[in-house]
This record gives structure tokens, C-alpha cells and sequence, in this order.
């Protein structure tokens, strides 16, 4: 081999290269990614530091990541999914049928669907540890009692509110709380050994940590619902517990946020969205994941997932149309292309070790992609 030959860098390092620069700027301390194919890891990395207050680890391929929002795909989506397969949900039924709470007139036609797509008319957030005042059984009422700030199907609204809607409902139809069920019907049949709610403090050391205190949530608060006190804001580095406060709230398992995983357990819960991979739903019911639900509206969404259609999605130009995807606010995203059986994984703690604002990765997301893909083509 030339010496002109031997110098040019491999694909892995030209993306690992990106990913570094973006932590020397400091946009996030660590990146694990991982980018396959027919289902195997193709290129793969760990990057940085996963904690640096109070003490400094390395961030290695198992190093477990806060998901975040990708909770809402992975064990939300995924459950609806598999009652669908079933027969025991469906996404056309008013969510009145199962939750009596939202029986009621502005709210007995919002569908399923609608909460899987993000089209219910429900607001996009509230701290549901304030409008409650601390009681955890009051929570779906206080949802309920929300004004909507839309028609339902009529605008595409991301919201926190509607998947903790969906959490509760899997949860009256089956009559298991939602890590007990994510356990039964997806991390025990995978054997995902790093995948779960509530991380046990003994591994701590192997998580990646987030930010310090609830300062993003607070201020929101502070802003946005003045006169509201609440005694349970978190000052330390949030380190192996839940990062988002409801979810935090509800015991640290919900229907949008607390599920932690490293990129390899990611991978093999990405593959079950696929057709010809997936192990836990049918052929016909992984076509939906594809299927524009929203045809016309503001995004492209499809079952629990956004498309790359949707103009400046995460996706970039790099995927196509009917890819799916979803991040996390805490820095992590995941991004597949069905028809070709491609993933692309990207896990970033960027709130650690981080003041406010955090940065916005977007364009990283997107500039990853395009990397990915381009390495894959090569020969």
C-alpha cells in the first residue's frame, strides 16, 4: 500500500473526527454512536468524557445514556405497537374509550392515533409536579383539564403530554405498571442486559451524567408559571437518575421519558421497528412507522416516530423520505432507514458539565448523518 494510500483516514475516523471537534468546541463531554447495516454494527465509537463532575470516566461502547424522548418510541411505541398486533388497541378508537378522564366534550374524539402523532391538541409540556401539587394520582385529570391549543388532527404539536397520556393508557389495558410491562414485552425477550428504568446505584460509575440541578426546567417554571413553589428541585449532578423532572415525578418511569440503554441494546430495539428484523412486531403493522399519518400538515409523523420528510428534521438531506426518527432533549438521537436496513445511532450527554443554554445539536445530528451515509457507500 502507497504511503499516499495508507494516510487517507478510514470513514470511522473521519466521523469520529467530527464528533471529537464538536466536544473540543464543547458542545456535549461524550458521543458513543453506532451506524449499521442488515442488521450489524458497521462503524462505531466512544468519544469523551460520559462524566466529568464530580469525577471523570471515559465513555467506552457500554456506557449507558439517559434516552430521554426516545422512550417515547422505544417502549411507548413499541407496547401500542404490539396491543395493536394483537387486537387490543385501536389507533382510530377515542382514547375516551380506554380513560374515562378525557370522556368528556372537547376531548372524547382525540384518537390514539392522534396521541402517537403528535396531533391531539394537548399543550406541548407542563410541570405536572406544580399543576398537581405533588400528587402523583392526580396527574392524568390535571392532563385531562388542559385547555387544547388546537382541534385534535389538525396541527402537529410535539407533546410530552400526550405520550404520558399513552403511558397510562398501556397501562390501565394491561394492568402492569410501565417498567414492569417494558420489562415482560421488551428488555427481558431481547435480553437487553442494559436497558431499564431507574438505574440501580451500583452502576452508576457506567452512566453518563446530565446536568447539574434542574436549572433548564426551573427557569422555565420561574418564567412560565410564576407563584407556583415547588421543594423538590434537584441540585446536584443528576447522575444515574432520571434527567427529566415529570418523569422524575412519576417514580422515574413514563410514557415519554426515563428509559436508559447503551448503543448496542439501541441497535437491537431500532431493528424491531424494522420489517424483515423486528422480532416482536409483524411485517404489517413495521410498514406503519413509514406511513405519513400527517399528510399535509406542519410534519411528517408517523406511528411514534417523526419522518425526514418533515422540512429540517434531524434527518438532514442525506435520508430518505420515510426514514423515521426521534431525539432526546438530553442529547441522544436515533434515525433508520427501513428499506434498506440502515440505523444510525448518536448518544451525547450535552446538558453535563454544560451551562444554560445548552447547545443546540441539530446540525450535528444532521452532519453525522450525512457522514454515515457517505461511509457506507464507500468501498
Amino acid at each position: 500500500m502507497s504511503s499516499a494510500t495508507a494516510s487517507i483516514p478510514s470513514p470511522e475516523a473521519g466521523i469520529s473526527n467530527f464528533l471529537r471537534s464538536h466536544i473540543e468546541a464543547g458542545d456535549f463531554p461524550s458521543a458513543v454512536y453506532v451506524v449499521a447495516r442488515q442488521g450489524h454494527a458497521i462503524y462505531a465509537d466512544a468519544l469523551g468524557d460520559a462524566v466529568r463532575e464530580p469525577q471523570n470516566y471515559p465513555a467506552t461502547l457500554d456506557t449507558i445514556y439517559d434516552l430521554a424522548s426516545l422512550t417515547k418510541p422505544f417502549v411507548t411505541g413499541l407496547l401500542c405497537a404490539r396491543l395493536v398486533d394483537l387486537g387490543e388497541l385501536t389507533l382510530d378508537s377515542s382514547i375516551a374509550n380506554y380513560l374515562l378522564e378525557f370522556d368528556r366534550p372537547d376531548k372524547n374524539l382525540i384518537t390514539v392515533r392522534e396521541l402517537l402523532t403528535h396531533t391531539s391538541g394537548l399543550p406541548a409540556w407542563r410541570p405536572l409536579y406544580l399543576m398537581t401539587d405533588g400528587e402523583k394520582n392526580a396527574v392524568l385529570s390535571a392532563i385531562a383539564n388542559e385547555t387544547l391549543q388546537h382541534k385534535p388532527g389538525e396541527r402537529v404539536v410535539y407533546s410530552d403530554l400526550g405520550f404520558i397520556v399513552l403511558g397510562f393508557l398501556l397501562q390501565r389495558l394491561t394492568g402492569s405498571e410501565l417498567d414492569q410491562l417494558a420489562r415482560r414485552e421488551i428488555i427481558e425477550p431481547l435480553a437487553l442486559t442494559r436497558t431499564f428504568f431507574n438505574p440501580d446505584q451500583a452502576a452508576r460509575t457506567g452512566v453518563a451524567a446530565c446536568e447539574s440541578g434542574n436549572g433548564y426546567e426551573r427557569d422555565m417554571c420561574e418564567r412560565d408559571f410564576p407563584g407556583r413553589t415547588y421543594s423538590s428541585w434537584r441540585n446536584g449532578i443528576i447522575w444515574g437518575e432520571v434527567h427529566d423532572g415529570n418523569a422524575q415525578f412519576l417514580g422515574g418511569a413514563a410514557g415519554h421519558a426515563g428509559l436508559f440503554s447503551t448503543a448496542g441494546d439501541v441497535l437491537r430495539l431500532a431493528h424491531q421497528f424494522i420489517g424483515d428484523l423486528s422480532e416482536l412486531i409483524s411485517r404489517a403493522t413495521c410498514n406503519l412507522f413509514r406511513q405519513n399519518m400527517t399528510m399535509g400538515l406542519n410534519e411528517a409523523r408517523s406511528f411514534a416516530w417523526q419522518l425526514a420528510a418533515t422540512p429540517e428534521s434531524t434527518a438532514g438531506l442525506a435520508l430518505p423520505p420515510d426514514a423515521f426518527g426521534h431525539t432526546g432533549f438530553t442529547g441522544t438521537s436515533c434515525w433508520i432507514d427501513a428499506e434498506q436496513q440502515r440505523v444510525f445511532i448518536l448518544l451525547t450527554n450535552r446538558t453535563h458539565a454544560h451551562s444554560l443554554p445548552f447547545a443546540n445539536i441539530n446540525a450535528v445530528r444532521r452532519e453525522f448523518h450525512q457522514l454515515a451515509v457517505t461511509a457506507l457507500v464507500k468501498p
